[in-house]
């Protein structure tokens, strides 16, 4: 599971006096907290890494608009630290999918529901984020979707 990667690597961070990724992998577990708290009561709460995941892209999505506010205010320094923390995010995702292969992959959910439009961009979306949402970066993924489909 990747709780017990991430709880482990906060070990191994204090333990080797890592600071950066300590700190990180402590933001990570807070944010896991507080979206179980969330989750508390609810009658079909995702599978424990599916959540995982779903927080992760949630925090690198976050940071990487973070960074691009920075960078457009001349806070290169600030920006930096954000990229770090998005480094140590990413060490706990599955392998991402490569540009062609979501190419591929979208081309296949396309084919699959026989999508000829742009009206059909919620289906095969749907599809994608079903079967690749552990593996995508769905805002990546929809401009590749939209234009498949245009």
């Amino acid at each position: 599971m990747i709780r017990d990667t991430i709880k482990q690597a906060l070990t191994d961070a204090m333990k080797s006096g890592d600071t950066a990724r300590r700190d990180t992998i402590r933001l990570i577990q807070a944010a896991l907290k507080n979206r179980d708290i969330e989750l508390r009561g609810a009658e079909n709460p995702p599978a424990d890494d599916t959540l995982v995941i779903e927080v992760l892209q949630k925090m690198i999505k976050q940071r990487r608009e973070s960074i691009d506010m920075y960078r457009k205010g001349g806070r290169e320094e600030l920006a930096e630290a954000e990229a770090a923390e998005v480094a140590v995010i990413e060490t706990f995702l599955p392998r991402q999918l490569s540009e062609a292969e979501a190419q591929a992959a979208i081309e296949a959910i396309k084919a699959e529901v026989g999508a000829t439009g742009i009206r059909d961009m919620g289906k095969v979306m749907a599809l994608l984020k079903e079967r690749h949402g552990a593996e995508l970066d769905m805002s990546k993924a929809s401009l590749m979707v939209k234009a498949a489909l245009a």
